[in-house]
């Protein structure tokens, strides 16, 4: 009998082992949890724009002197000079080009690690010259991000020319080419954008003379 007892309450001395799957399971779930709810609060918190806004669309009168037929070989090698100089001291860059569709590339941080995005676009020219782009598909890793609030982020984050607004409501970014300044007053209405065929047509304007 005496030995019976020894063995049960050596039984019940012992103590339970800690179940380190189970622990290292929920740290693992909590890092996860803890870093998308950080990804929304960064993209969806509120801030104070970093651009100015421009002015309405106001019809420009002229007559076209030079009229420019290219393609995205071209245009890129434009686009990407313009860029490098315009984005000189800038903390956060991006890339913008042509291929079948637009192209925005970019990065935004997550936990102190850069994540690319890729966001896909349709330009089209609009009556009044400018160009429209409306965002079409989005491309960010493993994200299940919606594309309204990547243009948040680049509308709030990003350097941007004050000739071009972001419309994350409606998914799109305006190229006001009205408000693009030139020298001696000319300006440039877009006239071809077909990124298929390789085609992209623009005029160059003189200012109608002052009466």
């Amino acid at each position: 009998m005496e030995n019976g007892e020894k063995k049960r309450k050596k039984v019940l001395t012992v103590k339970k082992k800690p179940n380190y799957w189970k622990a290292a399971f929920i740290i693992l779930v909590a890092v996860i949890i803890a870093s998308l709810a950080f990804v929304f609060v960064r993209i969806t918190q509120v801030r104070e724009p970093n651009y100015q806004a421009v002015p309405e669309i106001v019809e420009k009168e002229g007559t076209p002197v030079i009229s420019i037929q290219s393609n995205k070989k071209q245009v890129n090698a434009l686009i990407d000079f313009y860029l490098s100089d315009f984005q000189k001291g800038s903390d956060i860059t991006y890339k913008f080009y042509l291929e079948n569709e637009a192209m925005l590339n970019g990065t935004f941080k997550v936990l102190g690690h850069p994540i690319q995005f890729y966001l896909y676009f349709d330009p089209f020219v609009m009556d009044n010259g400018n160009v429209q782009l409306k965002a079409k598909s989005l491309s960010v890793g493993t994200l299940g991000l919606p594309i309204k609030e990547i243009l948040k982020f680049v509308q709030r984050d990003y350097k941007l020319p004050k000739w071009v607004e972001v419309d994350p409501d409606e998914r799109t970014i305006l190229l006001r080419l009205d408000q693009f300044r030139m020298q001696n007053g000319l300006f440039i209405r877009a006239e071809k954008i077909n990124l298929i065929d390789d085609d992209i047509q623009m005029n160059i304007y003189l200012p109608k003379e002052k009466e």
